[in-house]
């Protein structure tokens, strides 16, 4: 298993395209994206918990009850959520992807982001997706056109083998703000050559997100439109996987890399964040957060189980005085603690230790619930860096999770306080 170039057309039969149709009010921007297979794939996605849910949601929800998709069309600039005609004109986004890609309005998944409440100029969309020039390749164009507050593309495609084929696996995704478990503000869209039957890959997409997309938090909210979403067109060559083996263990390892490193690149770049800051929840998702500086990487060892492991790591990642430590280089443990104990997990608190880590080095700050003396100067170095990673030892059974943050900024607030103009 190997990363390679290529993103959502890394996959054979991939096609992608991008352009600027008018929804956003950039002159140069593109905001409307379409990816298309060459044959019926396999579908499955997961959506947004928030109960409030973006019409693009409830349209693909319906269109891939059936396990089959061909193409994605996702626009930036509108989310058409709680917005006047959300339904019609998810309706009409799909049908001009229908009519652009000669393929079933049923077998297009629709997704959609920006701002909430305000009607989606799908006029726009109806008159130019069918100018759109549909290329292999053309993954890089795709990601760039579903950016919002994103300060980075986030791509990335892995090779394996499946049944002695190579095949291939690809995604992009966008989130910046409103990330929070579980998905907030993530659109995530990930392509793969396998034969795979739709109930696996629902089984493994599921399994999947829950410890990479769903352990990324940047600012605490969590979105209208959250989408993950994969097709499967099954054209590299490999005799279906239909069960649990060999080759479900390959396909579920080679997405898991894909989706770690997307959730990864989305907590490095938070809205707001300057450093990438490591709490061990989830990686690039993390390090993208809007105004994000530092990627946090937090890991939690040694808990009662992996629930309660992931309750505190997840709490952690999503303290803002935590973020605002890490912003500061301020090795304050003691708001780690803090979230901690606020968390609603059970754990001994003098049990605990607290180290701060990156590639400056180590400093334990904590030991048994209390405090130790350490090198400050050494703690701010270590704080300084891009990446940082926070980590909490217990001594209470065999629960390990890591899950993905950022710090928060002066720029989070320069972002979100003029998000509509």
């Amino acid at each position: 298993m190997k990363i390679i170039d290529g993103g959502v057309c890394a996959a054979k039969g991939f096609k992608a395209g991008a352009i600027r149709c008018g929804i956003r009010k950039s002159q140069t921007k593109k905001d409307l994206a379409m990816i298309l297979s060459d044959c019926e794939c396999s579908a499955a996605a997961v959506y947004t918990t928030n109960r409030v849910k973006a019409a693009p949601i409830l349209l693909t929800m319906d269109n891939l009850s059936n396990g089959k998709a061909r193409a994605v069309i996702v626009n930036s600039g509108n989310a058409n959520a709680c917005a006047p005609f959300g339904i019609e004109n998810a309706r009409r986004e799909a049908m001009a992807a229908a009519r652009a890609l000669h393929v079933a309005m049923e077998d297009v998944v629709v997704a959609s982001t920006g701002v909430i409440g305000q009607t989606l100029s799908v006029e726009c969309i109806e008159e130019h997706a069918g100018s759109m020039e549909m290329k292999y390749g053309n993954s890089m164009a795709a990601a760039e056109a579903i950016m919002t507050t994103d300060t980075k593309v986030k791509t990335i495609a892995v090779e394996f083998e499946a049944d002695g084929k190579t095949c291939h696996i690809g995604g992009i995704c966008k989130g910046s703000g409103m990330i929070h478990p579980n998905m907030g503000t993530m659109l995530s869209f990930i392509t793969t050559d396998c034969a795979i039957s739709s109930e696996m890959l629902d089984k493994a997409l599921k399994a999947d997100v829950k410890k990479t997309f769903n352990r990324v938090t940047v600012d605490g909210d969590t979105s209208t439109n959250d989408m993950c979403c994969i097709l499967a067109n099954g054209m590299a060559g490999n005799l279906p996987v239909e069960q649990e083996g060999p080759d479900y263990d390959a396909f579920c390892a080679a997405l898991h890399m894909v989706t770690e490193d997307l959730a990864r690149k989305i907590a490095a770049g938070g809205e707001g964040g300057r450093q990438v800051k490591n709490i061990e929840i989830v990686i690039k998702m993390a390090a993208e957060g809007e105004g994000a500086s530092k990627l946090m990487t937090c890991t939690v060892s040694g808990a009662l189980d992996e629930d309660t492991a992931e309750q505190l790591c997840k709490s952690i990642c999503s303290s803002s005085l935590v973020k605002a430590a890490i912003f500061g280089s301020d090795a304050n443990w003691g708001r780690v603690l803090c979230a901690m104990g606020y968390s609603g997990a059970a754990f001994n608190t003098e049990e605990v230790t607290v180290e701060f880590a990156s590639k400056a080095g180590t400093v334990t700050v904590c030991e048994k619930g209390r405090g130790l003396d350490f090198n400050e100067e050494l703690a701010k170095e270590i704080l300084d860096q891009e990446e940082v990673e926070i980590n909490v030892t217990l001594q209470e059974g065999s629960g390990n999770v890591t899950c993905w943050g950022c710090d928060l900024t002066y720029d989070y607030v320069k972002i979100n306080g003029d998000y509509r103009t």
